[in-house]
């Protein structure tokens, strides 16, 4: 993650960037197609620097674009770098390593009342004493919310809420914010070790939107043909195969005869139905291999895939890694971390075997009771 050098006064930076350009008509999404986006009714938890870059669309404005995905509202965690505070709310710069973006973060009936004593003046009630006294009870609950919602520089935030263009600068106004105690920054890691995860499974892809008008798109095409291989492996109970044992299973997703041409019209080129069965497979099998549903144990000219689910011998390897070093001292009170288990596995298995395919049979062997998770990604057996 790179960092940017900022001039910070003592309770203000200077925010100087242009404010993005809008959405090309050309290129933005219809509007009735949004909801489709997971993206649009989540709060995105994208990086600064992307949402001070983000274009706003020309159809509905407050809405922005980030790799065509609709976007309105927004998720940080940051350090606070400057603060300002008015009547009514609080101005919070929250950078959290790759840019600095105002967040207006209003404030509640409780904290408007900071100066205001409460109608007891702070005694107990007319009840017994030690009894619950409603008066009391709500101070605390006042202070409490104070401390969480008063931040100094240098503290941690985490604010949540849509996001706006106001007087030429990118805001987010706050629906939710907070204090986040985090001494040993776990909270801080862990947000650094999500948010990249979510950028290569969901943010980085471009978005589906489009609604298929017949069945014989690319993408539709795709999608059954990986269908139709998963559900081939649970009917034969398949252990491994070859391409060509599922090859004639997708022949009915491919047109076979090319469009008619009409008499003034010349016959285009294009690949054969043979060229297009070989490609499909390919790209079926390549999605079947990220997801961790196959893998080739050895990487030859014959190209054998192993089906995870139904590899009795990977289940049992994993099984023995797991049993004989949760054994050891180092893993005796933890478990095994997923980590040092794949690493285990390439070594005395196979160097093909994938964290997703991995994964898959980690949870097998946990449904069977072979092994149990304990925390953070670590098993052990019974």
């Amino acid at each position: 993650m790179r960092y940017y050098k900022r001039h910070v006064t003592n309770t203000w930076v200077s925010l100087k960037y242009s404010t993005a350009a809008t959405m090309d008509p050309a290129e933005e999404t219809p509007s009735m197609l949004w909801g489709l986006d997971p993206m649009f009714s989540a709060f995105a938890r994208l990086y600064v620097r992307d949402i001070l870059q983000m274009k706003e669309s020309t159809q509905v404005p407050g809405i922005y674009f980030y790799n065509a995905h609709p976007i309105y509202k927004v998720d940080v965690l940051g350090t606070v770098v400057y603060k300002r505070e008015r009547d009514d709310f609080f101005c919070y710069g929250v950078d959290d390593g790759t840019g600095v973006i105002n967040c207006l973060c209003w404030k509640n009936d409780l904290l408007k009342e900071e100066g205001n004593p409460t109608k007891s003046g702070g005694k107990p009630s007319d009840g017994a004493e030690g009894g619950f006294d409603p008066a009391r009870e709500l101070e605390k609950l006042r202070q409490a919310q104070q401390s969480r919602c008063h931040l100094e520089i240098g503290e941690v935030l985490r604010v949540r809420g849509p996001v706006k263009t106001s007087r030429q600068q990118r805001e987010i106004m706050a629906s939710t914010y907070y204090k986040v105690n985090d001494p040993v920054m776990a909270v801080q890691i862990a947000w650094m070790m999500e948010v990249p995860q979510l950028y290569r499974q969901c943010y980085d892809k471009p978005p589906q939107l489009q609604p298929t008008a017949t069945g014989d798109s690319s993408i539709s095409s795709l999608s059954k043909a990986t269908n139709t291989i998963k559900d081939f492996f649970k009917q034969k109970s398949v252990s491994r195969f070859r391409p060509y044992d599922v090859q004639d299973l997708l022949q009915p997703l491919i047109s076979s005869q090319p469009p008619a041409a009409s008499a003034d019209q010349e016959p285009v080129a294009g690949p054969s139905a043979c060229q297009q069965l070989r490609q499909l497979l390919k790209e079926a099998l390549q999605i079947l291999q990220d997801e961790g549903i196959v893998y080739r144990k050895v990487k030859s000219q014959d190209e054998v895939y192993h089906v995870t689910a139904h590899d009795t011998d990977l289940r049992m390897a994993v099984k023995d890694i797991i049993r004989e070093d949760s054994k050891r001292e180092k893993y005796a009170e933890k478990g095994c971390h997923i980590l040092h288990i794949l690493s285990a596995v390439r070594q005395r298995y196979s160097l093909n075997v994938s964290k997703a395919a991995l994964e898959l049979v980690l949870k097998s062997l946990e449904c069977n009771s072979d092994i149990v998770s304990t925390s953070d990604s670590h098993y052990t057996v019974f």
